[in-house]
C-alpha cells in the first residue's frame, strides 16, 4: 500500500481519537470546570452538531478544491482546535474549541476518495479499509490510552497529545500525498448532488442512523461515571475496559460488513434489533462488574455491527450520481446521532432517573431506528414486486 494512503490512515487516527478522547475524562472535565457531568457530556452533542452541520456544507464548499490542499486544511483546523481545548479557560470556550475541532471531521471523507486515486482500480476497496484502520485503531487504543493520559497528567494534556498527532499528520500528508491527486476528478453538477435530498428512502435512511446508532452514546457518553460510580470500579480501571469495549467495535465492524454482503435487509434487523437487546440487558448486569465488562464488549459488537449496514442502505438509496453528498450526509447522521444520545443522556440524569437508567433510555432510542428500518423496507416490496411482473 502506498505510504501516501498510510499518511492517510494516520489522520483519520487522530479525528477518530479527538471524537471520542473526552468520553474517558468525563469526570475530570466536569470538576475543572465546575459544571455536573451532564453538562460536560454535552461536549459530545457540541462536537457532533459541528460534524452534522459542517460535514454536507464543507463538502460542497471543497468540491472544487484540490483535495491536498483540502486534507492540510483540514489537519491544520483539526490540530488548532485541540489546542484551544487544551487551553480553553471556560466552558464555554471548550465548548467553542470542540465545535471548531468538529469541522475538520466530517469532511475528511475525502481521504477515502484521495486514497482511491492512489491505488490501481482492483484495490481501491484497500485503499479506503486502510485509512478507515485509522477510525478503528482510535477507538480500539487512541480513546483508552487517551483515558489512561489524562488520569495521569490531566485531561488537558491529552489534547495537547491529540495536537502533536495532528501536526505529525499534517507533516506526513504534506510530504506524502501528491499534490496532483484528484487533479482529473469532475464532481458531479450540483443540481444532481442535491437531488438525493428528495428521495424518501434516503431520508429514511439517514434517520434509521440517527435514530439506530444514536442509542449506544445514550450510554456511551456517560460510560466512565457509570463504570465508577453504579459498577463500582476505580478510575484506574477505566481505560482497560474502553479497551475492551474498542475490542468489541473492530470485532462488530468487520461482522456488520460481512452480514450486510449476504443481505441488506436481514443486515439491519438482525443489527439494530441485536443492538437494542444488548443495551437492554446491559440495564439488568451494570452493577455486577464481571458481567458488566462481558455486555460492554458485547455492545461494542453490537453497535459497529449497524455502522456497514446503515452506511450502504444510504448509499444504495443515493444511486451513483449522489453518493458524494450521500456518503458525507451519513457522517453527519451518525454524529447527529451522537448528539441525540448524549442529550438524552443528560436529561435523564437530570431529571433523577439515574445512570441506571440509561441503557433502558438508549435501547428505546435503537428500537425507534429499528421501526424505521422495518417501515423502509416496507416500501421496498412494491418496487421488488413490480421488478419481478413487469408489465406485458
Amino acid at each position: 500500500m502506498p505510504a501516501a494512503v498510510l499518511a492517510l490512515t494516520a489522520g483519520a487516527f487522530g479525528i477518530g481519537t479527538t471524537e471520542f478522547l473526552i468520553m474517558g475524562l468525563l469526570l475530570q472535565v466536569a470538576a475543572d470546570m465546575q459544571v455536573s457531568v451532564s453538562t460536560a457530556g454535552l461536549l459530545i452533542s457540541g462536537y457532533a452538531l459541528g460534524v452534522f452541520v459542517g460535514a454536507p456544507i464543507l463538502t460542497l464548499a471543497t468540491r472544487r478544491m484540490p483535495r491536498k490542499a483540502v486534507l492540510l486544511a483540514l489537519m491544520a483546523i483539526f490540530t488548532l482546535g485541540n489546542a484551544a481545548c487544551a487551553l480553553a479557560p471556560s466552558y464555554g470556550l471548550l465548548m467553542a474549541a470542540r465545535i471548531l475541532t468538529s469541522l475538520a471531521h466530517g469532511t475528511f471523507c475525502v481521504g477515502s476518495v484521495v486514497a482511491t486515486s492512489l491505488v490501481p482500480e482492483d484495490k481501491r476497496a484497500s485503499a479506503i479499509a486502510t485509512m478507515f484502520i485509522g477510525l478503528t485503531v482510535a477507538t480500539l487504543l487512541g480513546v483508552p490510552f487517551g483515558a489512561w493520559f489524562g488520569l495521569m497528567l490531566g485531561w488537558r494534556a491529552a489534547f495537547w497529545a491529540v495536537a502533536a498527532i495532528g501536526v505529525v499528520a499534517f507533516i506526513v500528508l504534506a510530504v506524502l500525498v501528491p499534490g496532483h491527486v484528484g487533479a482529473n476528478d469532475k464532481p458531479a453538477p450540483l443540481r444532481e448532488e442535491l437531488a438525493v435530498l428528495g428521495r424518501p428512502q434516503v431520508l429514511l435512511g439517514l434517520a434509521m442512523t440517527v435514530f439506530g446508532f444514536g442509542g449506544l452514546f445514550a450510554v456511551f457518553t456517560y460510560v466512565q461515571p457509570i463504570l465508577t460510580r453504579l459498577t463500582g470500579f476505580s478510575d484506574a480501571a477505566v481505560s482497560p475496559i474502553l479497551l475492551v469495549f474498542g475490542a468489541g467495535l473492530a470485532i462488530g465492524n468487520v461482522a456488520g460488513g460481512r452480514l450486510a454482503d449476504k443481505g441488506l435487509a436481514r443486515a439491519l434487523l438482525v443489527s439494530l434489533g441485536g443492538l437494542a437487546a444488548v443495551l437492554v440487558a446491559l440495564t439488568a448486569v451494570v452493577s455486577i462488574k464481571a458481567l458488566a465488562v462481558v455486555l460492554l464488549f458485547v455492545l461494542g459488537i453490537a453497535a459497529f455491527a449497524t455502522v456497514a449496514p446503515l452506511q450502504l442502505r444510504v448509499l444504495e438509496a443515493a444511486g451513483v450520481e449522489g453518493r458524494t453528498l450521500a456518503s458525507s450526509l451519513n457522517i453527519a447522521a451518525f454524529n447527529l446521532g451522537n448528539a441525540l444520545g448524549a442529550w438524552a443522556g443528560g436529561v435523564t440524569i437530570d431529571r433523577g432517573l439515574g445512570l441506571g437508567a440509561l441503557p433502558l433510555v438508549a435501547a428505546v432510542i435503537t428500537a425507534i431506528g429499528l421501526v424505521l428500518a422495518l417501515w423502509s423496507l416496507r416500501l421496498d416490496r412494491p418496487i421488488a414486486l413490480a421488478a419481478q411482473c413487469p408489465a406485458e
